[in-house]
């Protein structure tokens, strides 16, 4: 029985810190050199996306106001449903940008 609970022991540290490191990876931004961002033409600041190689930006366009954006609309990052476990700024924009309903 003691053996039993000093393995407990030894272990829920180890949980608690694998728990924090998934949950800091969550937090990881997206950067605009992933290949996948890349190809979507993602950029953290909307008004630098490539007009011309993506003719369907428009001015105002911004993760914060797509349908694929999960994040709170005042926060400046937050969750897409584009870049799992990852953060998406506010401001950025890609080419799958959708209008929220």
């Amino acid at each position: 029985m003691q053996q039993a609970r000093r393995k407990f022991i030894q272990i829920v540290p180890l949980a608690g810190a694998a728990l924090l490191a998934g949950r800091a990876s969550a937090q990881t931004m997206v950067d605009e050199k992933d290949a996948q961002a890349a190809s979507l033409g993602y950029v953290a600041d909307a008004t630098r996306a490539n007009k011309s190689k993506f003719p369907k930006y428009s001015a105002g366009q911004q993760c914060s106001n797509c349908a694929l954006y999960t994040g709170k609309a005042a926060d400046a990052a937050g969750p897409c449903g584009i870049f799992p476990g990852k953060q998406v700024a506010a401001k950025g924009w890609c080419s799958a940008w959708t209008k929220k309903a």
